[in-house]
């Protein structure tokens, strides 16, 4: 079983550069990444790493692709011919990965067209048909739906099976796919959220076992800033959505929704001080975030704050924001911004 990494839109916020140094040394088949920019970035830390682009290529970025051995998704056949083409006048074969729509409705060929799509690709002379696959579109969610889309690609399979067509690589199963189905499709699997430790949450259940085999990888954490004692009767932050009910002791924290500690996490959610749940209170701003250590002791400038991870007994899931955010996990990382120093333990990173 061969594996595809997804590293896209930096690394899920993890930065994609040190996680593609760490996947170098610790393993992986294939780097996922949604762009040609991120394979670029890719290339910089090392070479001949196969990439696979997961996201369409766009016309103008077709020969770069080829120039860079980026593996494209094809869905349609001129695609295939637009990069048949671009190898063709640079001299080289390009590998490409096929994708077939059994359900998401974004990119891929229809089921009844895979066939033909395969055949017509595997004529074309300066390409090479490296792989197939779909993407479940609700894994963790709808177990029947997910079930459906595997005998669509069953029956895609069945067919080139016939014809003697089979690429050498067939992948289907994300993150949730790995979790929740018995039965993984192909020879690849292709994970993305479980990479750094998080549980894709959803409606099917995952067991205490699974998830006590997955650690997050990434914590955020910011700093008191400035601690005063605020009256009964003050409004705090933009807007003025929460007035103090009693005398309540505010801190200052240096993060907000320009670090990524999302707006929707105001008068919502909680972060660990001195190994307390602490609320936010008012709106999260750009740069600072408000919040009551009424009940922590000593709190002073300087001490840590934590917006996802542990501190002492605590712990903040970026699950647990998310809900408090209306969102996934998903957003919550990737909205991680740049500004943000990210400092790694353990390996050696880039």
């Amino acid at each position: 079983m061969k594996i595809v990494t997804v590293v896209k839109a930096d690394a899920y916020g993890h930065g994609l550069k040190q996680i593609a140094a760490l996947l170098m040394q610790s393993g992986t088949d294939i780097f996922g990444v949604a762009n040609l920019a991120e394979a670029q970035s890719i290339r910089c830390v090392g070479h001949g790493w196969p990439i696979l682009m997961l996201g369409a290529c766009l016309p103008h970025e077709v020969e770069a692709a080829v120039r860079d051995e980026v593996m494209p998704t094809i869905s349609s056949l001129a695609e295939a011919k637009a990069f048949n083409a671009a190898a063709g006048r640079l001299g080289k074969k390009s590998a490409v990965h096929l994708k077939v729509d059994t359900g998401m409705g974004r990119l891929g060929a229809p089921v009844a067209g895979a066939l033909r799509l395969v055949a017509a690709v595997t004529a074309l002379p300066h390409l090479s048909l490296a792989g197939l696959y779909t993407h479940y579109a609700a894994a963790e969610d709808d177990a029947a739906f997910t079930a459906a889309q595997q005998e669509r690609l069953a029956v895609v399979l069945a067919a080139l099976q016939a014809r003697g067509l089979v690429p050498p690589l067939v992948h289907a199963a994300n993150s949730a796919g790995l979790l929740h189905e018995r039965r993984i499709v192909g020879n690849v699997v292709r994970p993305g959220l479980l990479v750094y430790g998080v549980v894709p949450p959803g409606r099917r259940r995952v067991s205490a076992a699974q998830r006590g085999v997955f650690h997050p990888a990434l914590s955020l954490m910011c700093r008191v800033s400035f601690v005063k004692d605020v009256p009964k009767g003050t409004p705090l932050s933009y807007g003025h959505t929460f007035t103090t009910p009693r005398a309540m002791r505010v801190a200052t924290v240096t993060a907000g929704y320009g670090d990524g500690f999302p707006r929707a996490a105001s008068n919502r959610a909680e972060v660990l001080v001195r190994g307390r749940r602490c609320r936010v209170l008012g709106r999260v701003t750009m740069d600072q975030t408000l919040v009551d250590v009424s009940g922590v002791r000593g709190v002073k400038p300087e001490d840590e704050v934590v917006l996802i991870g542990r501190q002492g007994r605590g712990q903040i899931t970026v699950a647990e924001l998310a809900a408090a955010c209306g969102t996934i996990p998903w957003e919550i990382l990737t909205n991680i911004t740049y500004r943000v120093p990210r400092l790694y333990r353990g390996s050696h990173a880039a």
